[in-house]
């Protein structure tokens, strides 16, 4: 155990948590992680499809649990422990409700992205419009989306694996210490090149094969973290959990009022409520939720193997995601109320990591330790992977340097491949020069998430809508910053009605302009409808629409059965059997109608001679 020393020029520390078997699980796993690149690294260097979208060739279990373990970043738990701080379970409802979204990316959007045979979401943009615009359009989504959101987005991540290792190894360190001094600065930057390091070597299969392992690793530790917790003597199992909690904390659903005043106890008024599931699921858009797919959900659904794969790769991420793993989480953050009664609200979320820190034996507190690593790797490889698509695909190839720049096809695969790697250090670069300023940079994010709210209907129509163009979607991303600056300037308006403000200005703004100004070329919507075959209302293009009644039941039938195995798990967990065993009658009603709906829709897989 390392003495704690305190001095001017010395940190306070305690290396006590990890004992030797622990350190050593660490160093397996990283071993591990690190093979897996290196073997890989020659079935990522053919080509921008091998590299970015691992060949096409990815099962559908790989990309599902490859999404799943993405949306696990280091972060997650300890956000989701505020939340039961503050609200009790009921306040999972601010993420629970963007299933209806996600199953809607599943039925309506995941054959189409498979279908669309693009290498990038922002190579799509020049397949369904046309026009010197389009290309604009392209080149500001890559860099906005690429480069600034998604050094943020790392940057958060980054931030939050700096609050685990701060409070787990118990450092303090002096205000004002440089970076390069600092020991939490200094791992999150090792961590950052460890991560960057594989993912750059085996591209996306690579990233796809070592998420899987992740997950499996964090789902296993936090399983066990849970039961740990609820046997020792201060909880005394569910049973004691539950007689040293208020009631309200163990509500699943919040309270309905007619304003939203209430703080313990998530209290929100009707509008809101119906806000969160009639609006905010197809109208927000919002990075790893985007309505119709988009981000790295897309990416994944783009690398399976052919449609079927596409679309069981989605299911199996909503499912898993919202049903399966949110209830380990829930128990330790209840947990860590009873144990870590005077943390502050602010602190709250540090309780699942004290939590792991004070109650794990030996070799489970290393596990414990490397599923947060498993977390954060996972959803920076999968950022850093992304993001460097984009600037590769989206921004070299198409903007400075074609292939018509190189003597042969294969010459200018490998040559963009090695950019690809280029812009993957780069982004790490940038992020972490991103996270020494995150006090600054949350207000921005917080900023470009909220002025995200429109931009979602025009991301869905685009798909089934022959009228949507380039004009559309530009429109769309810049009409709910104009209405944020707007709001805030002028109005104040509060959620819901801030948010149903800035939904209703981008949704006329940008069908007003869709109609000013002209179609999408005649040549481009008939290729585009020709590879992609789409429903909706296509006009002289044509469309099949016989079976979408179909998909509609498929949605809601996934949305039923995925809410109920939510529900049921945790009433049983919590030993309310009667409604649990309700619920999972519903569910089990759920999944016949949803296998009823795809065996009649049954979609056949259409391959293509040319199909990349």
């Amino acid at each position: 155990m390392a003495e704690v020393i305190e001095n001017q020029n010395c940190f306070a520390t305690s290396l006590q948590p990890m004992e030797t078997l622990d350190w050593i699980i660490v160093a397996v796993f990283l071993v591990i992680s690190l093979s897996i690149g290196l073997g890989l690294k020659s079935r990522a260097e053919g080509n921008l499809a091998d590299f970015f979208l691992g060949g096409r060739k990815l099962p559908w279990y790989i990309a599902g649990i490859s999404m799943v373990a993405t949306t696990f970043a280091a972060d997650t738990p300890l956000w989701v422990t505020e939340q039961v701080a503050q609200h009790g379970i009921s306040g999972n409802w601010l993420w629970w409700n963007m299933l209806i979204g996600g199953m809607l990316t599943t039925f309506f959007f995941a054959k189409l992205w498979r279908r669309a045979e693009v290498l990038t979401e922002l190579e799509f943009i020049e397949l369904r419009y046309s026009g010197k615009l389009a290309r604009i359009l392209r080149l500001f989504k890559a860099v906005y989306l690429g480069l600034f959101l998604n050094i943020i987005i790392i940057g958060w991540v980054n931030f939050a694996l700096i609050t685990i290792f701060k409070v787990f190894f118990d450092v303090d360190v002096p205000e004002g210490t440089p970076w390069y001094e600092n020991p939490l600065y200094i791992a999150v930057a090792a961590a950052m090149l460890f991560v960057a390091a594989y993912s750059s070597l085996a591209g996306l299969l690579g990233v796809a094969i070592t998420d899987t392992l992740q997950f499996f690793v964090a789902m296993t530790a936090t399983i066990l973290l849970a039961y740990y917790v609820l046997d020792t003597p201060e909880i005394g199992g569910i049973v004691g959990l539950k007689a040293q909690l208020p009631a309200w904390r163990f509500d699943f659903f919040p309270a309905l009022t007619g304003d939203s005043s209430g703080f313990e106890i998530f209290t929100i008024s009707v509008g809101a409520f119906l806000t969160f599931f009639l609006v905010q699921w197809w109208a927000s858009w919002y990075p790893g939720n985007e309505p119709g797919g988009g981000g790295y959900i897309a990416q994944r659904m783009m690398s399976a193997k052919d449609e079927r794969h596409a679309i069981f790769a989605s299911l199996f991420f909503q499912i898993a995601h919202y049903a399966l793993r949110p209830w380990p989480w829930i128990i330790v953050a209840l947990a860590a109320l009873v144990l870590y009664p005077d943390l502050s609200i602010k602190d709250s979320g540090q309780g699942f990591v004290l939590v792991m820190r004070d109650y794990l034996p030996a070799g489970l507190k290393g596990l414990l330790f490397v599923a947060f690593l498993s977390a954060y790797m996972s959803t920076i490889s999968t950022q850093l992977n992304w993001g460097s698509s984009f600037l590769t695909n989206d921004v070299y190839r198409r903007f400075i340097k074609g292939d018509d720049k190189f003597e042969n096809d294969a010459v200018a695969q490998k040559a963009y491949v090695k950019v690809g790697r280029i812009f993957t250090l780069l982004i790490m670069a940038l992020a972490f020069a991103v996270t020494l300023q995150i006090e600054t940079i949350d207000a921005a994010a917080k900023f470009l998430i909220q002025a995200g709210a429109g931009l979602g209907s025009v991301l869905i129509l685009r798909w089934y809508w022959w009228r949507v163009n380039a004009w559309s979607e530009l429109i769309a991303s810049l009409a709910p910053v104009v209405a944020f600056l707007i709001n805030k300037a002028f109005l104040n308006l509060e959620f819901p009605e801030s948010f149903l403000f800035t939904v209703g200005f981008s949704s006329v703004s940008w069908l007003l302009v869709t109609f000013i100004t002209p179609a999408v070329d005649h040549e481009v919507l008939q290729k585009f409808v020709d590879r992609v075959r789409p429903s909706g209302a296509w006009g002289k293009y044509q469309s099949d629409n016989s079976k979408m009644g179909l998909l509609f039941v498929q949605w809601i039938s996934a949305i039923v059965m995925t809410y109920s195995i939510l529900l049921s798990s945790g009433y049983f967990i919590f030993m309310e059997y009667q409604r649990a065993w309700m619920l999972a009658a519903l569910a089990f009603l759920g999944l016949i109608s949803l296998l009823w709906s795809m065996r009649k829709f049954n979609p056949k897989v259409v391959r293509r001679p040319n199909q990349r």
